[in-house]
């Protein structure tokens, strides 16, 4: 019964909205290099995280996802045309 109890009051946690508090002690420790990219994935993917929380690190997830790859992308466009510009072309 007590176990049940618990897993009912953790449920409840997880599903209250964040605090101001919260939130700034959640970017507080994203400033941490390194540990960020660990607390992000911590956050997104781990079972006892706020909900709010979990869904706003998916989506953050996400974006950095989109913008890698964009750069990347940006990147390997400018490569190609230094390259491209400086092949010999038959002068």
């Amino acid at each position: 019964m007590e176990n049940n109890n618990s897993q009912v009051q953790n449920g409840d946690i997880n599903n209250q909205p964040m605090t101001f508090k919260d939130w700034i002690l959640t970017d507080l420790l994203l400033l941490i290099p390194i540990a960020n990219l660990v607390l992000m994935f911590v956050w997104a993917f781990g079972k006892d995280v706020n909900k709010s929380k979990k869904a706003f690190f998916q989506a953050q997830l996400i974006m950095c996802a989109i913008g890698l790859v964009i750069y990347i992308i940006f990147f390997a466009t400018i490569i190609a045309s230094i390259i491209a510009s400086t092949t010999n072309r038959g002068y």
